[in-house]
């Protein structure tokens, strides 16, 4: 399989669920506002979905993908298929007893995630409420990640990439439709959440009976703890918590500094996330997606040149897509912010608080996306120690950062420290693999550099003359925003392609086999 087209096929339906995001939190803003009920809901949220992307798509996926190679490769498949049982029977038993014990220790959680809604008492109730619904979240989404790294194994990549466009639309439904017969209309986001998570694992199934793997699911747990492949993924997934996922510990501990805040702050982070989660869905999860099971592979294989080669393809692709976007979200932040939220209860005075944390934001997002490709270069030599020690540097630093910048720019510093400290992250990892010589970077990296520096210039100057001035957008009917964006995005995509063109890129300089 071509990886520029398994990328391009990812990225196409993360580009469809992210739309849909994006009518999903138009719906939220124009209903909910920037309010409490969003505060609580997404305080609510943010829990079960830090523990989906720590110990599911994060830490598990990046244990459990270099074992199920190695057994794909090396073991026969009644091996494998025994591999897969044990691994989603002890699973799913220890996923129960988690959600049970998040359900019954709600107030706890709340306390300790927001412990500034502890002074209102509506606010902290609603909140609780909310976790108790949306905490089996983690259940259901622990088992798509596994269903998940099964397909993506299997080369099957895209039915895992599409399953979340089924949390959005039940966000949708939800919302519109369900929102008015619920006391407070707040707790139908919480169904919608529950509901997502169902959908999103029961699609699973007949593509996993397909290619003969769907786990026969057992309770005997004493089996599974004594197959040596479950222990081996469990002593790699114990560390990859901390080295996969610091950015999402970050964003927790982010959300404890903003609960003491002024009210809305904590919204407005999550719009200006979501907003940044765009470019780093579609780029850092697609290329972590379809990178780690080659790697493996060649890891597998002991082909060390193809290893540090199909690394040197992800991080020249990297630069060239990450870079260039995070430029246009910093230029577009007030037009994007205004098309996409700024109607029914969300104000002018929401959007520039926004605008402060997207534009905060962007300053890492690259270093982001890029940690997305550095760390699998560890994790699939199953390799944990040194992302871990590196995740822990970047976690101190952004904590400190938090305490430098809260006083001075407020909930836009929080947004910037996370930022600062991806960079690190990903330097650092960089550092790390070449001094382990896992990667050898090939020629002609200062020319490629340097081009894309001038193409960004060209496309950050007619995006900046073609936007017009910011307040201009608040005036303007949602109409006239949309198609002056609908022109302006593409117009400034070409001209950064075209002046690639023109420099000598060409398309075929970035396709490459998968391992197999």
């Amino acid at each position: 399989m071509n990886l520029l087209r398994a990328l391009a096929t990812v990225s196409g339906m993360t580009l469809l669920s992210r739309i849909l995001g994006f009518v999903r939190d138009f719906v939220i803003a124009r209903a909910f506002g920037a309010g409490l009920a969003t505060d609580a809901f997404f305080v609510a949220f943010k829990l079960p979905n830090l523990l989906r992307r720590l110990f599911a798509e994060g830490a598990f996926s990046q244990a459990f993908v270099p074992i199920l190679g190695e057994y794909k490769n090396k073991r026969s498949e009644e091996d494998t298929r025994t591999l897969v049982d044990h691994v989603a029977s002890l699973l799913s038993l220890v996923l129960f007893g988690v959600t049970a014990i998040g359900i019954a220790a709600a107030p706890v959680l709340v306390w300790i995630s927001a412990p500034g809604f502890a002074a209102d008492t509506e606010k902290f109730q609603l909140t609780v409420a909310l976790t108790r619904i949306t905490f089996p979240y983690i259940f259901f989404m622990s088992l798509v990640a596994l269903a998940g790294g099964l397909l993506n194994s299997w080369s099957r990549f895209a039915l895992p990439a599409f399953t979340p466009v089924l949390l959005n639309l039940a966000f949708i439904g939800m919302a519109l439709f369900a929102a008015p017969y619920f006391d407070p209309p707040a707790l139908a986001l919480g169904w919608a959440v529950f509901l997502g998570g169902a959908l999103q694992l029961a699609i699973q199934i007949p593509a996993l009976r397909k290619i003969s793997m769907l786990p026969r699911l057992s309770i005997n747990w004493r089996a599974a703890w004594a197959d040596p492949g479950v222990r081996r993924i469990l002593t790699l997934m114990g560390p990859a918590v901390i080295g996969v996922s610091v950015s999402q510990v970050s964003l927790l501990i982010n959300t404890i500094f903003a609960s003491f805040l002024k009210t809305g702050s904590v919204s407005w982070l999550y719009y200006a996330d979501r907003l940044m989660e765009f470019p780093s869905g579609l780029l850092g999860a697609a290329l972590g997606t379809i990178l780690l099971p080659s790697l493996s592979r060649y890891h597998a294989s002991d082909n060390h040149l193809e290893y540090s080669r199909l690394l040197d393809w992800g991080l020249r692709l990297t630069l060239l897509l990450a870079a260039p976007a995070a430029l246009a979200l910093a230029i577009l932040a007030v037009p994007l912010i205004a098309t996409l939220f700024f109607h029914g209860a969300f104000s002018a005075d929401d959007v520039f608080h926004t605008r402060q944390a997207l534009v905060a934001y962007t300053v890492g997002l690259t270093g982001m996306i890029l940690v997305k490709v550095l760390a699998p270069g560890f994790y699939a030599r199953q390799n944990v120690r040194t992302p871990v020690r590196i995740a822990l540097i970047s976690l101190a630093a952004t904590q400190a950062m938090n305490l430098a910048f809260i006083g001075w720019i407020g909930h836009a510093g929080l947004a910037l420290s996370i930022g600062l400290a991806a960079c690190l992250n990903a330097v650092l990892l960089y550092r790390g693999l070449r001094r382990l010589n896992i990667y050898d970077p090939l020629p002609g990296w200062s020319m490629f550099v340097g081009k894309l520096l001038v193409a960004m210039i060209v496309m950050g100057s007619l995006l900046w003359f073609g936007m017009g001035t910011e307040s201009s957008w608040l005036q303007r009917h949602f109409n006239d925003r949309a198609m002056h964006l609908a022109w302006l995005v593409p117009l400034g995509a070409t001209a950064y392609f075209a002046t690639l063109w023109m420099l000598g890129f060409r398309l075929d300089d970035f396709k490459r086999r998968a391992a197999t």
